[in-house]
């Protein structure tokens, strides 16, 4: 492993505790930095990672962004920022690797993976869930053909909505966000990962006229708008010649409706949640038909968020591509607005991106020395 990579964090939020928590696993990666629109957070946070001899500097955007000693910008900023702080990074000679979605647009996205490109620097992007060990084993399984050759896939999310837990769920039902851009990703990244690339895409969309409030914390009872569709079905074709139906919806109260599941001229693979790193994965056969748990066949054992910055920063030491790349991010983006097309206008949606599968994941790889 050659020098660790420096990074710069912008946006401390929730989300950022979690890669906080993974940096001290991962030697090729050195935090240096964070910045806020909330300074006074971004010196606090700035002081709790400053440890063991390691100095975190408290910057402003701008500063951070300039900054010489920063070598990759994790983007960890709302969604609406995502496009303006990656481009902005690149132009000031740093690698990115933000949080979902890419941008809000492929309008939006196109010119990041452009400019990136023009400068020889790399773009990566969450969700990184996808590379530990519940995913990656269920992807080995498919490669080796232990399920014969895939035909299908079922994936479904469902929940009555984030406004029953979250204090502040506003976000959760404007642009950016609702069921399909908030928890797509980790069901498309998996799909994409699973069978190639998508070509073409229909479905069907719905905005419930349920009225939602608040119903935690100091806004409780407020009203929540809701600009998306809260309910999303689509019907994906893989260039594989694969098959796969996936609903997301914050509609749904109770359901029995599978999690999600691979189906094969052999066997089904119940996969497990793509949001989490590490669950266990079942396979039945078409010898009994009974569903049972496999020991894990790849991934990065306890992974958590990050490992795919330190799968990045290990790309770029060697000059190879990255899995949780921004080309693959830019695909799911896509689509995703081509699932809203095809909703809205009742048509098959022809996609124009594509990609190679990222390379699995071998058990006992290093995101830092694979």
């Amino acid at each position: 492993m050659g020098r660790p990579l420096n990074v710069g964090v912008v946006g401390v939020g929730v989300i950022s505790t979690q890669y906080f928590a993974e940096f001290p696993k991962l030697p090729n990666l050195n935090l240096v930095a964070v910045a806020d629109l909330d300074i006074e957070r971004a010196a606090s946070v700035a002081a709790e990672q400053s440890s063991d001899g390691r100095s975190v500097e408290a910057l402003g955007v701008d500063a951070l962004l300039e900054h010489p000693g920063v070598d990759v910008v994790l983007n960890l900023t709302i969604p609406k920022a995502h496009a303006e702080v990656a481009l902005r990074a690149l132009d000031a000679g740093k690698h990115v690797y933000g949080e979902k979605p890419l941008a809000l647009t492929t309008a939006e996205a196109r010119p990041i993976l452009e400019r990136a490109s023009a400068l020889g620097l790399r773009v990566g992007s969450a969700p990184d869930t996808v590379l530990g060990t519940g995913i990656q084993t269920a992807r080995a399984l498919l490669d080796e053909g232990r399920i014969g050759t895939p035909v299908a896939a079922a994936a479904s999310w469902s929940a009555p909505g984030h406004e029953l837990w979250h204090p502040a769920p506003a976000f959760y039902y404007q642009p950016g966000a609702g069921p399909l851009f908030d928890m797509g990703p980790y069901y498309l990244t998996s799909l994409v990962t699973f069978f190639g690339p998508v070509v073409r895409v229909s479905g069907a969309t719905r905005r419930s006229a349920r009225e939602r409030t608040v119903g935690t914390g100091p806004l409780a009872g407020t009203a929540v708008p809701v600009g998306v569709e809260t309910h999303v079905t689509a019907l994906l074709e893989h260039a594989s010649g694969v098959v796969s139906t996936v609903t997301m919806s914050f509609d749904v109260w109770a359901t029995r409706v599978p999690l999600f599941e691979v189906y094969g001229t052999d066997g089904t693979i119940a996969v497990p949640d793509p949001n989490q790193f590490s669950l266990p994965v079942s396979v039945a056969t078409a010898a009994d038909r009974e569903f049972r748990e496999v020991p894990v066949a790849a991934g990065y054992v306890d992974a958590g968020r990050g490992y795919g910055l330190a799968d990045m920063a290990r790309g770029i030491e060697t000059d190879r591509p990255h899995r949780a790349s921004g080309e693959l991010a830019f695909h799911v983006l896509e689509i995703m607005e081509a699932v809203l097309r095809a909703g809205a206008e009742h048509e098959v949606v022809t996609l124009t991106s594509t990609l190679e599968r990222p390379e699995v994941v071998p058990l006992g790889a290093r995101p830092e020395s694979w």
